[in-house]
């Protein structure tokens, strides 16, 4: 398959692309509104990969040639930019593309980070709302840390739950999720179950802020 990290120049979408190109087969596709700062992106990539032995299929493109490429498209951008950047490609998705949201709505203030969804209740359920008619929203990877993803050094044996309304595309994250080392998918219902789910991030933050020994917290169930 082909993987479009849109907003993959960004943390969480640094992270996915290196997680996926080494541990996966699939080609990985990184979406920029700025196609140069793709490629630019593509090139660190890859040399980290290589300094590793591994030789990806990655490319770079403007957000919207990735997604129009791509079988599964991954949202890796801010939640407040999450439902413009589904309209700036809406014309290239269709019933076959698998959108992804990791997005989270929060705010923070002196005691920690608070959880602020939109008002449709969560940000999954925003991207599912500003998607065309008949494209599959799937919401995944809200509780990984971004900076645990992108350092290649560090082992996982961790969970992220998977939120959507078609079954088939959610069993498709499924199994692309489980193929990264460490990482386990776990089915937590329709997208009416989003805020349950993205809630958790803040958490996880404040549980590793006030913790020292606990930097970048994940989740795993038992």
């Amino acid at each position: 398959m082909r993987i479009a990290l849109l907003g993959g120049t960004g943390d969480i979408g640094e992270g996915l692309a290196l997680r996926f190109a080494r541990d996966t087969d699939h080609e990985i596709l990184i979406g920029s509104r700025d196609p140069e700062k793709a490629r630019d992106a593509v090139e660190s990539y890859e040399a980290e990969l290589d300094d590793r032995g591994h030789e990806p299929t990655i490319k770079g493109f403007g957000n919207e040639m990735a997604a129009d490429r791509a079988d599964i498209v991954v949202l890796s951008v801010p939640p407040y930019y999450a439902g413009d950047t589904v309209e700036a490609i809406e014309d290239v998705l269709d019933e076959e593309t698998i959108l992804v949201t990791p997005a989270v709505g929060m705010n923070g203030d002196e005691d920690g980070m608070h959880y602020h969804p939109p008002g449709v209740g969560s940000v999954s359920e925003l991207v599912a709302q500003r998607a065309p008619d008949g494209v599959p929203v799937v919401g995944a990877y809200h509780n990984l840390a971004a900076g645990k993803l992108a350092d290649l050094d560090v082992e996982f044996d961790l969970d992220t739950l998977i939120v959507g309304d078609d079954s088939d595309a959610n069993e498709t994250i499924r199994t692309l999720t489980n193929e990264i080392d460490g990482l386990r998918a776990l089915e937590a219902g329709p997208l009416a179950n989003a805020a349950e789910v993205e809630s958790v991030t803040p958490l996880v933050i404040n549980i590793a802020t006030y913790n020292d020994e606990m930097h970048d917290v994940g989740v795993k169930w038992i």
